[in-house]
């Protein structure tokens, strides 16, 4: 089984290789983006709750998180791993993740993060802003606080897995091929 932190800001391009290694190495996909929509839009109990704090523009908090994605791990139990996306954020929420896994005699295998320079991630932005409908890639001033906010408060993930030689980075400039087979690497040595 291999577990993998899919990383990187805004527009790196978590989603689209996402997609591509759930397909090639028969991986589970877990966003927290969509087990938050899939929960709050079909009223279950961890849903409501979780609805209770966006409602009131609170974050979402670490025990509802983790208690929404040990329901998705244990439902597609037993697979071959996962590629966890949009969690951890901080260094509480990857202690509990690790916890997690351990329950179910596995690990984290690594941290994978897509690294862009930031007026790369800008302009990749901008552009989905124009077909994607969601406001906030429609905004640059939007989009740039949205990184800095990647910056001051997840960025410190890197060190955490560091620590444990979990950590890789990897360049997610050029095209989604090259990105794909630059991580293909990392996870063929696993």
């Amino acid at each position: 089984m291999k577990n993998i932190v899919l990383f990187g800001p805004p527009g790196a391009g978590k989603g689209t290789q996402a997609s591509i290694l759930k397909d090639k190495y028969n991986l589970v996909h877990l966003s927290t983006g969509d087990m938050f929509r899939y929960n709050i839009k079909n009223k279950t109990e961890l849903g409501k709750l979780a609805q209770s704090f966006t409602d009131k523009g609170q974050l979402v908090p670490d025990e509802v998180t983790i208690k929404m994605l040990n329901a998705e791990v244990d439902r597609h139990l037993p697979c071959n791993g996962f590629i966890f996306d949009g969690f951890p954020r901080t260094v509480a929420q990857a202690e509990s993740l690790d916890s997690l896994v351990e329950e179910k005699s596995t690990e984290i295998h690594a941290m994978i993060a897509l690294e862009v320079d930031d007026e790369v991630l800008v302009e990749r932005l901008l552009e989905r802003g124009k077909t994607s409908g969601r406001p906030d890639d429609a905004n640059e001033d939007v989009i740039r606080n949205r990184i800095k906010v990647y910056y001051d408060e997840t960025a410190i993930l890197k060190s955490y897995y560091q620590q444990s030689d979990k950590y890789y980075g990897v360049d997610g400039v050029g095209s989604i091929e090259e990105i794909t087979e630059r991580i293909c690497e990392v996870i063929d040595r696993l």
